[in-house]
Parts: structure tokens; sequence; C-alpha cells
């Protein structure tokens, strides 16, 4: 079983009941403010991460991995539910969906985030994945407070045609057709979801629209990586880490 251990933090699959309902617990704090469970038919289709303080115990990140032998089966994703993958169906590689990526509202140290994305590497390497994708979440559903961050995804960050998603969902922004002129750099990285700023800056993309998802009151945008493409600066980071 996959394990990591960094310091302060310990990363691993769920390898227990008792683990997967300690994910759903956080998610539903971060994504529900504990006010509803977040469970749903895909956790068991998906194995687990969680991220732990090695000190408490305390379960201070979790994400779910999906594993698609190639594009062919885009359509079993969490994601195929809001957007219109069929263009990814050319893909001919391994792929892992990951998703409900949180952090512990009361955690707000950086190494978190560092030992989440070691534990993937170290996952992706395992198995031979090619591309990485899932929805990167802006909090609210109210997309004038992200214009900057919306702008810079459109000028820089798009998906390539060959791969682009389509709308499904029946609430969408389209900011790669509503927005004009040029994004604030400073805010637009100020809004920009930390997890999403990670994805970027490994030479990821991202769908022309963000989905108005009002059940988990978010903004999300599907995004996508294909490991070949990580610069190799970055991957050495990433690998050392993982190691």
């Amino acid at each position: 079983m996959l394990t990591l251990l960094k310091g302060r933090y310990a990363a691993r699959l769920a390898d227990s009941d008792a683990d997967v309902q300690a994910v759903q617990s956080l998610r539903a704090l971060v994504f529900r403010n504990a006010h509803a469970d977040d469970r749903d038919p895909f956790d068991a289709e998906c194995v687990h991460m969680l991220v732990e303080d090695r000190r408490s115990g305390t379960v201070v990140c979790c994400f779910r991995l999906l594993h698609l032998p190639s594009g062919a089966e885009i359509g079993r994703s969490y994601s195929a539910q809001f957007y219109e993958l069929s263009a990814l169906r050319a893909f001919d590689g391994p792929m892992v969906e990951m998703g409900r990526f949180c952090i512990h509202p009361d955690w707000s140290d950086a190494d978190i985030l560092r030992v989440a994305w070691g534990a993937m590497t170290a996952y992706v390497d395992a198995e031979g994945v090619e591309m990485l994708f899932g929805c990167s979440s802006f909090q609210g559903t109210e997309a004038r407070e992200y214009l900057d961050a919306f702008a810079l995804l459109r000028d820089r960050h798009l998906a390539p045609k060959r791969w682009l998603p389509r709308v499904k969902a029946p609430s969408v922004f389209r900011f790669a057709r509503r927005l004009t002129g040029k994004p604030d750099l400073k805010a637009a990285q100020a809004k920009m979801p930390p997890l999403l700023r990670t994805y970027l800056l490994m030479g990821g993309w991202v769908s022309d629209h963000a989905v108005i998802d009002r059940d988990l009151g978010t903004l999300h945008v599907f995004t996508g990586l294909e490991i070949r493409s990580v610069p190799p600066a970055r991957a050495r980071l990433l690998r050392a880490v993982a190691g």
C-alpha cells in the first residue's frame, strides 16, 4: 500500500471503512459545512487518499482517485456528469480522475499540499498514468468574484482544441466567450484555488466555461494534465517529495 511520510504529515491510501468515513466527514465539513453527508456512488468505485497529521491523527486533506484504462471509459467519470467529454475518448493511455480534493479549513500549512501532490506523483508513477483530470472548484457560485482569474484562464490555460470539453451542465459561465480585456495578474493569482494553481504550474489546462454547481456551492472548471507535459524541473521536485 502506498504510504508517504514527510515531516509532520503522512499520506496513505484508505484501507478500511473507518478511513472512508473519515474522508467523507472531512468532505462534508469542507463542501457542506458539516450540515449534510458528502457521499455518492463514486466512492465505491474509487480509491481514497488521506493526508494525516502524525501527531494527532487528524485527517487534514483527502482526495479520491478513479482509474480509467483509457479515454474510451471517460463517461464513467464524475466529471462526465457536468461536461461533454467525447473529445477525450480518443486519449489512448491510462487516466485518473482526482476528485473531492479538500484541505481541512483549520489547517493552512503549505506542506499539506506538497505531501498530497507527492502522494499523487507516487501513485501516477506506480500506475503508469498518462493523464490526470478532474474538476477544480472556486468557492461560491458568483462568477463576478473571480473575473480576473477566469480571464487569466482564458488567455493562458485553455485546453487544446483536440481535448476541449463542451457544455453539458444546465448552468454555466462561459468565461472564454463573455470576458473581454486583460486580467489583473495579481488579483487573478490571489483568487486562483491552490489545487488549480498547482495544476497550471505543471502545464495543466481547463475547459472554456465554468459549471455553476449549486449542490456544492461552487464554480468549477474541468482540468486536465498530460503527464508528459509536466516541466522536467517540476517533475523532479514532485518526485523528490514522492521519494
